[in-house]
């Protein structure tokens, strides 16, 4: 097991999201000093609590004091985070930020579209870096998210991903991950692409769903444009047309895979769908 560092400050933006607020948490679990960065500043328990807004950057500096690593999850719903996120990262070099862990996606390689940009220019802004790019979280089936809503609304989860298959992926798991790659003496250097023990399609998940809540669930299988068209009523269109090509590729086989990142990195073995259903559903 490597090492890890016994000193240092990290700034978690994003910190009351899905895996920003299990890294905050892992983080202070294990006796490191965390700014908890978010919009309201919302306090969370072991760290210091600072405002940051991706949009208005007269937040980035009082968020930046003290903190030698970051951990950042772009902004939500943004097709071109590189905009805003360039220009904060060049800040924080220049502010002592010596390492840097990006949230990216197992979906969008280095150069791609959306965080793929930051993704491709994050080597050249940090000597310790690495990029995280995990598989669809199974916490979209279990906490807020348009899927958890329909299943427990109407025992339903659609998608246009046919019967393709997935390997989800815990968000603890993807925050064990996360707090290595920052802690560890030496950064990864490389992108880790992240997933559960197991590919399962939207039919598995929603077997597993009705198996371990007793209630119905049902995957009802939808084309791409009346996907695209469903998420666009929520969701800038660039976006929507965005997710349903997702959901299309993955029709497609394109994350039809599992990696041993969670063993390999952690030392333990990744969560399985159905454990984290019965921990959280």
């Amino acid at each position: 097991m490597t090492t890890t560092t016994t000193t240092g400050t990290t700034l978690v933006i994003g910190a009351t999201g899905t895996t920003g607020s299990r890294t905050t948490a892992q983080l202070v679990a294990a006796g490191r000093r965390v700014k908890a960065a978010s919009r309201r500043a919302t306090a969370l328990p072991g760290a210091e609590r600072v405002r940051f807004d991706w949009y208005d950057p007269d937040t980035y500096d009082a968020a930046l004091v003290g903190a030698d690593r970051l951990y950042l999850v772009p902004p939500v719903g943004d097709p071109d985070p590189a905009g805003v996120m360039l220009p904060f990262l060049e800040r924080a070099r220049g502010a002592g930020v010596r390492r840097a862990v990006l949230l990216g996606s197992s979906a969008i390689p280095a150069g791609g579209p959306a965080v793929g940009k930051v993704h491709q220019a994050l080597p050249g802004l940090f000597d310790q870096w690495a990029v995280l790019r995990p598989s669809w979280f199974m916490q979209n089936f279990t906490g807020a998210h348009a899927h958890a809503d329909s299943i427990r609304d109407e025992g339903v989860v659609r998608t246009a991903a046919g019967s393709g298959r997935v390997g989800f992926v815990d968000a603890d798991d993807i925050a064990a991950v996360a707090v290595r790659a920052l802690t560890d003496e030496r950064a990864p250097g490389t992108d880790l692409v992240i997933t559960g023990p197991e590919a399962l399609s939207h039919d598995d998940v929603a077997a597993v769903l009705a198996e371990v809540t007793g209630r119905p669930v049902v995957h009802q299988r939808l084309t791409h444009d009346a996907m695209r068209d469903r998420l666009a009523a929520v969701m800038p269109p660039e976006f929507a047309a965005m997710l349903a090509g997702m959901d299309a590729a993955i029709a497609g086989g394109s994350e039809d895979r599992t990696t041993d990142t969670v063993r390999r990195v952690t030392g333990r073995a990744p969560h399985s769908f159905r454990r984290v259903v019965e921990r959280e559903a």
